[in-house]
């Protein structure tokens, strides 16, 4: 018992210090188009006034009719122009659309009605969506998305002078007329052939569903949505107010440029469409973490930040708790840019039993931010952007980025985006379908629930270093000749975590003279050490003392100080290794290898 603290032994102290020392110091806490004349026709409801004539320096020909056209004969050789057929499979279906990618910024629109037999494909398996829509089709849609609309007035027995009784699209254009959706122009004409404006497109539909502007909830100037409101014809501001009111017109790129006298292209037709059936109530309104929505105008603003485009999807819920929990929301509220791959709730729900419940817990909020940054990337970078390689993360290590072209599909590391480009004011989401974990994070240890809190010891807790063990190894002999820690021996090992910080971790070297190790440790988390291939390895430091106990005649009981590393090798194993020094009768000294199973 004299010799419990040999001070002489000194130098060997200061070994192991220095030896724990090289092992803690790299340890770094890282935190952190163009305008035209033409004035197209409206319809007006029966409940509401038919628009003032247009002034008497608006060309004839493109004055708006307000009654209804008299009869003509239509004429015979009036050509059928090649369209597409508006037969589609059923709406348990999905129509496959070559043109169409994932990512293109209408495929929601334009799928959705696909599948819903309202829209469909050339023969050639393409859509064509930038092709721009003729008066004739946009009355064939018409009568396809809205032909049990009632009937608020009736065509005259000739119909339209040039619109032939067979004329493949007659039987829609009578019905968009009656349904008052569209009319003709002076002369009894319908321009059939003609390229459809998108503001006749968007008075169309107003004037059907009998949309009138509102004076509460929503702005009427329209200057407040459109930066090119002066370009709004005269007759077509009330129908444009109640229908961005209303939410039904989607322009893209800009979603601030209504563009009123450009040609409506097929896709753009598709998205005004949809959102007149979803203002029936016939549809279900997009999901709101698709980036088609950030081209819809009215109705009431929100903020289009990542986090708050994160909230308002009911897809990315447990996201945007965690991100509140991590403290990261008013970073990723900033101008960044930042490209998020975004973990949907059904990838959170796949991780191990309780992982999500131990990432909300206090302790373990260092392991939550690393994982969440790992999902960061600096810069705003699109799915068509991405190309094969590894790309750095806010986290500080790199992602792998695999791209399958012949299917549209991107991977990051084991990860599918399962939806591209939903675009931020101050950046990109992509929403993923597994959970990126950095390599130097080990979520083993966050397996098991809290059995205490973060000051109150629960024996075989698991701490921030890691997950509780026990196992067996061996011990080689680095110095002195007193107890088997001084010799080459069998022994068993084990840590009992007690609280995130503190473990317990007895061993026992077997031999001539059995010595017993009882060491208190601080456990420090886990850092990057190294890569063996792809698998990358990381470390949890540990320093401590406690008693030794030679299990002689005299059971001789002595300091001891020890200091190692743990490396979990998965969910069930750990690898550790540590230097240990005992003053008992002599100094001993030992180094001591072995691999635990965790518990």
């Amino acid at each position: 018992m004299s010799s419990l603290f040999r001070w002489s032994s000194t130098r060997v102290a200061l070994l192991v210090l220095g030896m724990t020392s090289a092992i803690i110091a790299p340890i770094l806490i890282s935190t952190p188009a163009s305008s035209q004349n033409t004035v197209p026709s409206t319809t007006p409801s029966p409940d509401t006034p038919s628009p003032a004539t247009p002034s008497l320096d608006t060309p004839s020909p493109a004055t708006p009719s307000l009654d209804t056209p008299s009869p003509a004969t239509p004429s015979p050789d009036t050509p059928s122009p090649a369209t597409p057929s508006l037969t589609t499979p059923s709406p348990t279906s999905t129509v496959n659309l070559s043109d169409v990618s994932s990512d293109y910024w209408a495929r929601p629109f334009i799928q959705a009605l696909a599948d819903n037999n309202v829209i469909a494909g050339f023969p050639d398996g393409t859509f064509r969506p930038n092709q721009a829509v003729t008066r004739a089709e946009f009355a064939a849609l018409i009568q396809k998305a809205f032909g049990n609309q009632n009937r608020v007035r009736q065509l005259s027995a000739g119909g339209f002078s040039d619109v032939p009784a067979n004329y493949w699209a007659a039987s829609a254009i009578q019905s968009a007329y009656e349904t008052g959706f569209l009319a003709g122009y002076p002369g009894n004409v319908f321009r059939p052939n003609q390229e459809i404006p998108r503001v006749q497109g968007i008075v169309a539909l107003a004037s059907g569903l009998g949309l009138t502007p509102s004076s509460t909830g929503t702005s009427s100037d329209l200057s407040t949505y459109y930066n090119d409101a002066s370009s709004i014809p005269n007759y077509a501001v009330n129908s444009v107010t109640a229908a961005t009111q209303s939410s039904i017109v989607v322009n893209y790129p800009d979603v601030k440029q209504l563009n009123p006298q450009q040609s409506l292209t097929r896709a753009e037709a598709a998205a005004l469409l949809y959102q007149a059936l979803a203002k029936q109530g016939r549809v279900q309104p997009i999901a709101s973490n698709l980036p088609a929505t950030q081209y819809i105008v009215g109705g009431t603003q929100r903020g289009t930040d990542i986090v708050s485009l994160a909230a308002s999807s009911s897809s990315l819920t447990t996201l945007t708790s965690l991100l509140k929990t991590a403290g990261l929301t008013d970073i990723l509220q900033q101008p960044g840019p930042y490209t998020v791959f975004a973990p949907t709730d059904e990838a959170f729900a796949a991780l191990p039993a309780a992982t999500l419940q131990q990432l909300q817990q206090p302790e373990n909020r260092e392991a939550l931010i690393k994982i969440l940054r790992y999902h960061v990337l600096p810069g705003a970078v699109t799915a068509s952007q991405f190309s094969p390689g590894k790309l750095a993360t806010d986290e500080g290590r790199p992602v792998n980025i695999k791209i399958d072209r012949a299917n549209n599909q991107v991977e990051v590391n084991n990860a599918r985006v399962i939806q591209a480009d939903v675009k931020a004011s101050n950046g990109i989401i992509h929403a993923v379908n597994q959970v990126l974990i950095p390599p130097d994070v080990n979520i083993s240890q966050l397996n098991q629930p809290p059995t205490g809190s973060n000051g109150t010891p629960t024996v075989g807790r698991a701490t921030r270093g890691g997950r509780s063990y026990i196992g067996v190894g061996g011990n080689i002999g680095l110095g002195g000749d007193d107890t088997a820690l001084s010799d080459t021996n069998f022994t068993v090992i084990s840590k009992f975590g007690l609280t995130n910080f503190l473990s317990v971790r007895p061993s026992v070297i077997f031999g001539d003279d059995t010595v017993f190790l009882v060491p208190v440790t601080l456990d420090f988390s886990p850092r990057r050490a190294g890569s063996v291939g792809e698998r990358t390895f990381a470390i949890s430091p540990y320093i401590g003392a406690g008693i030794a106990i030679e299990a002689n005649a005299d059971t001789d009981i002595g300091l001891l100080l020890t200091g190692g590393v743990d490396i979990p090798l998965g969910s069930k194993l750990t690898l550790t290794g540590g230097v240990n020094a005992a003053f008992v009768d002599d100094t001993d000294v030992g180094l001591q290898l072995g691999v635990g199973y965790n518990f």
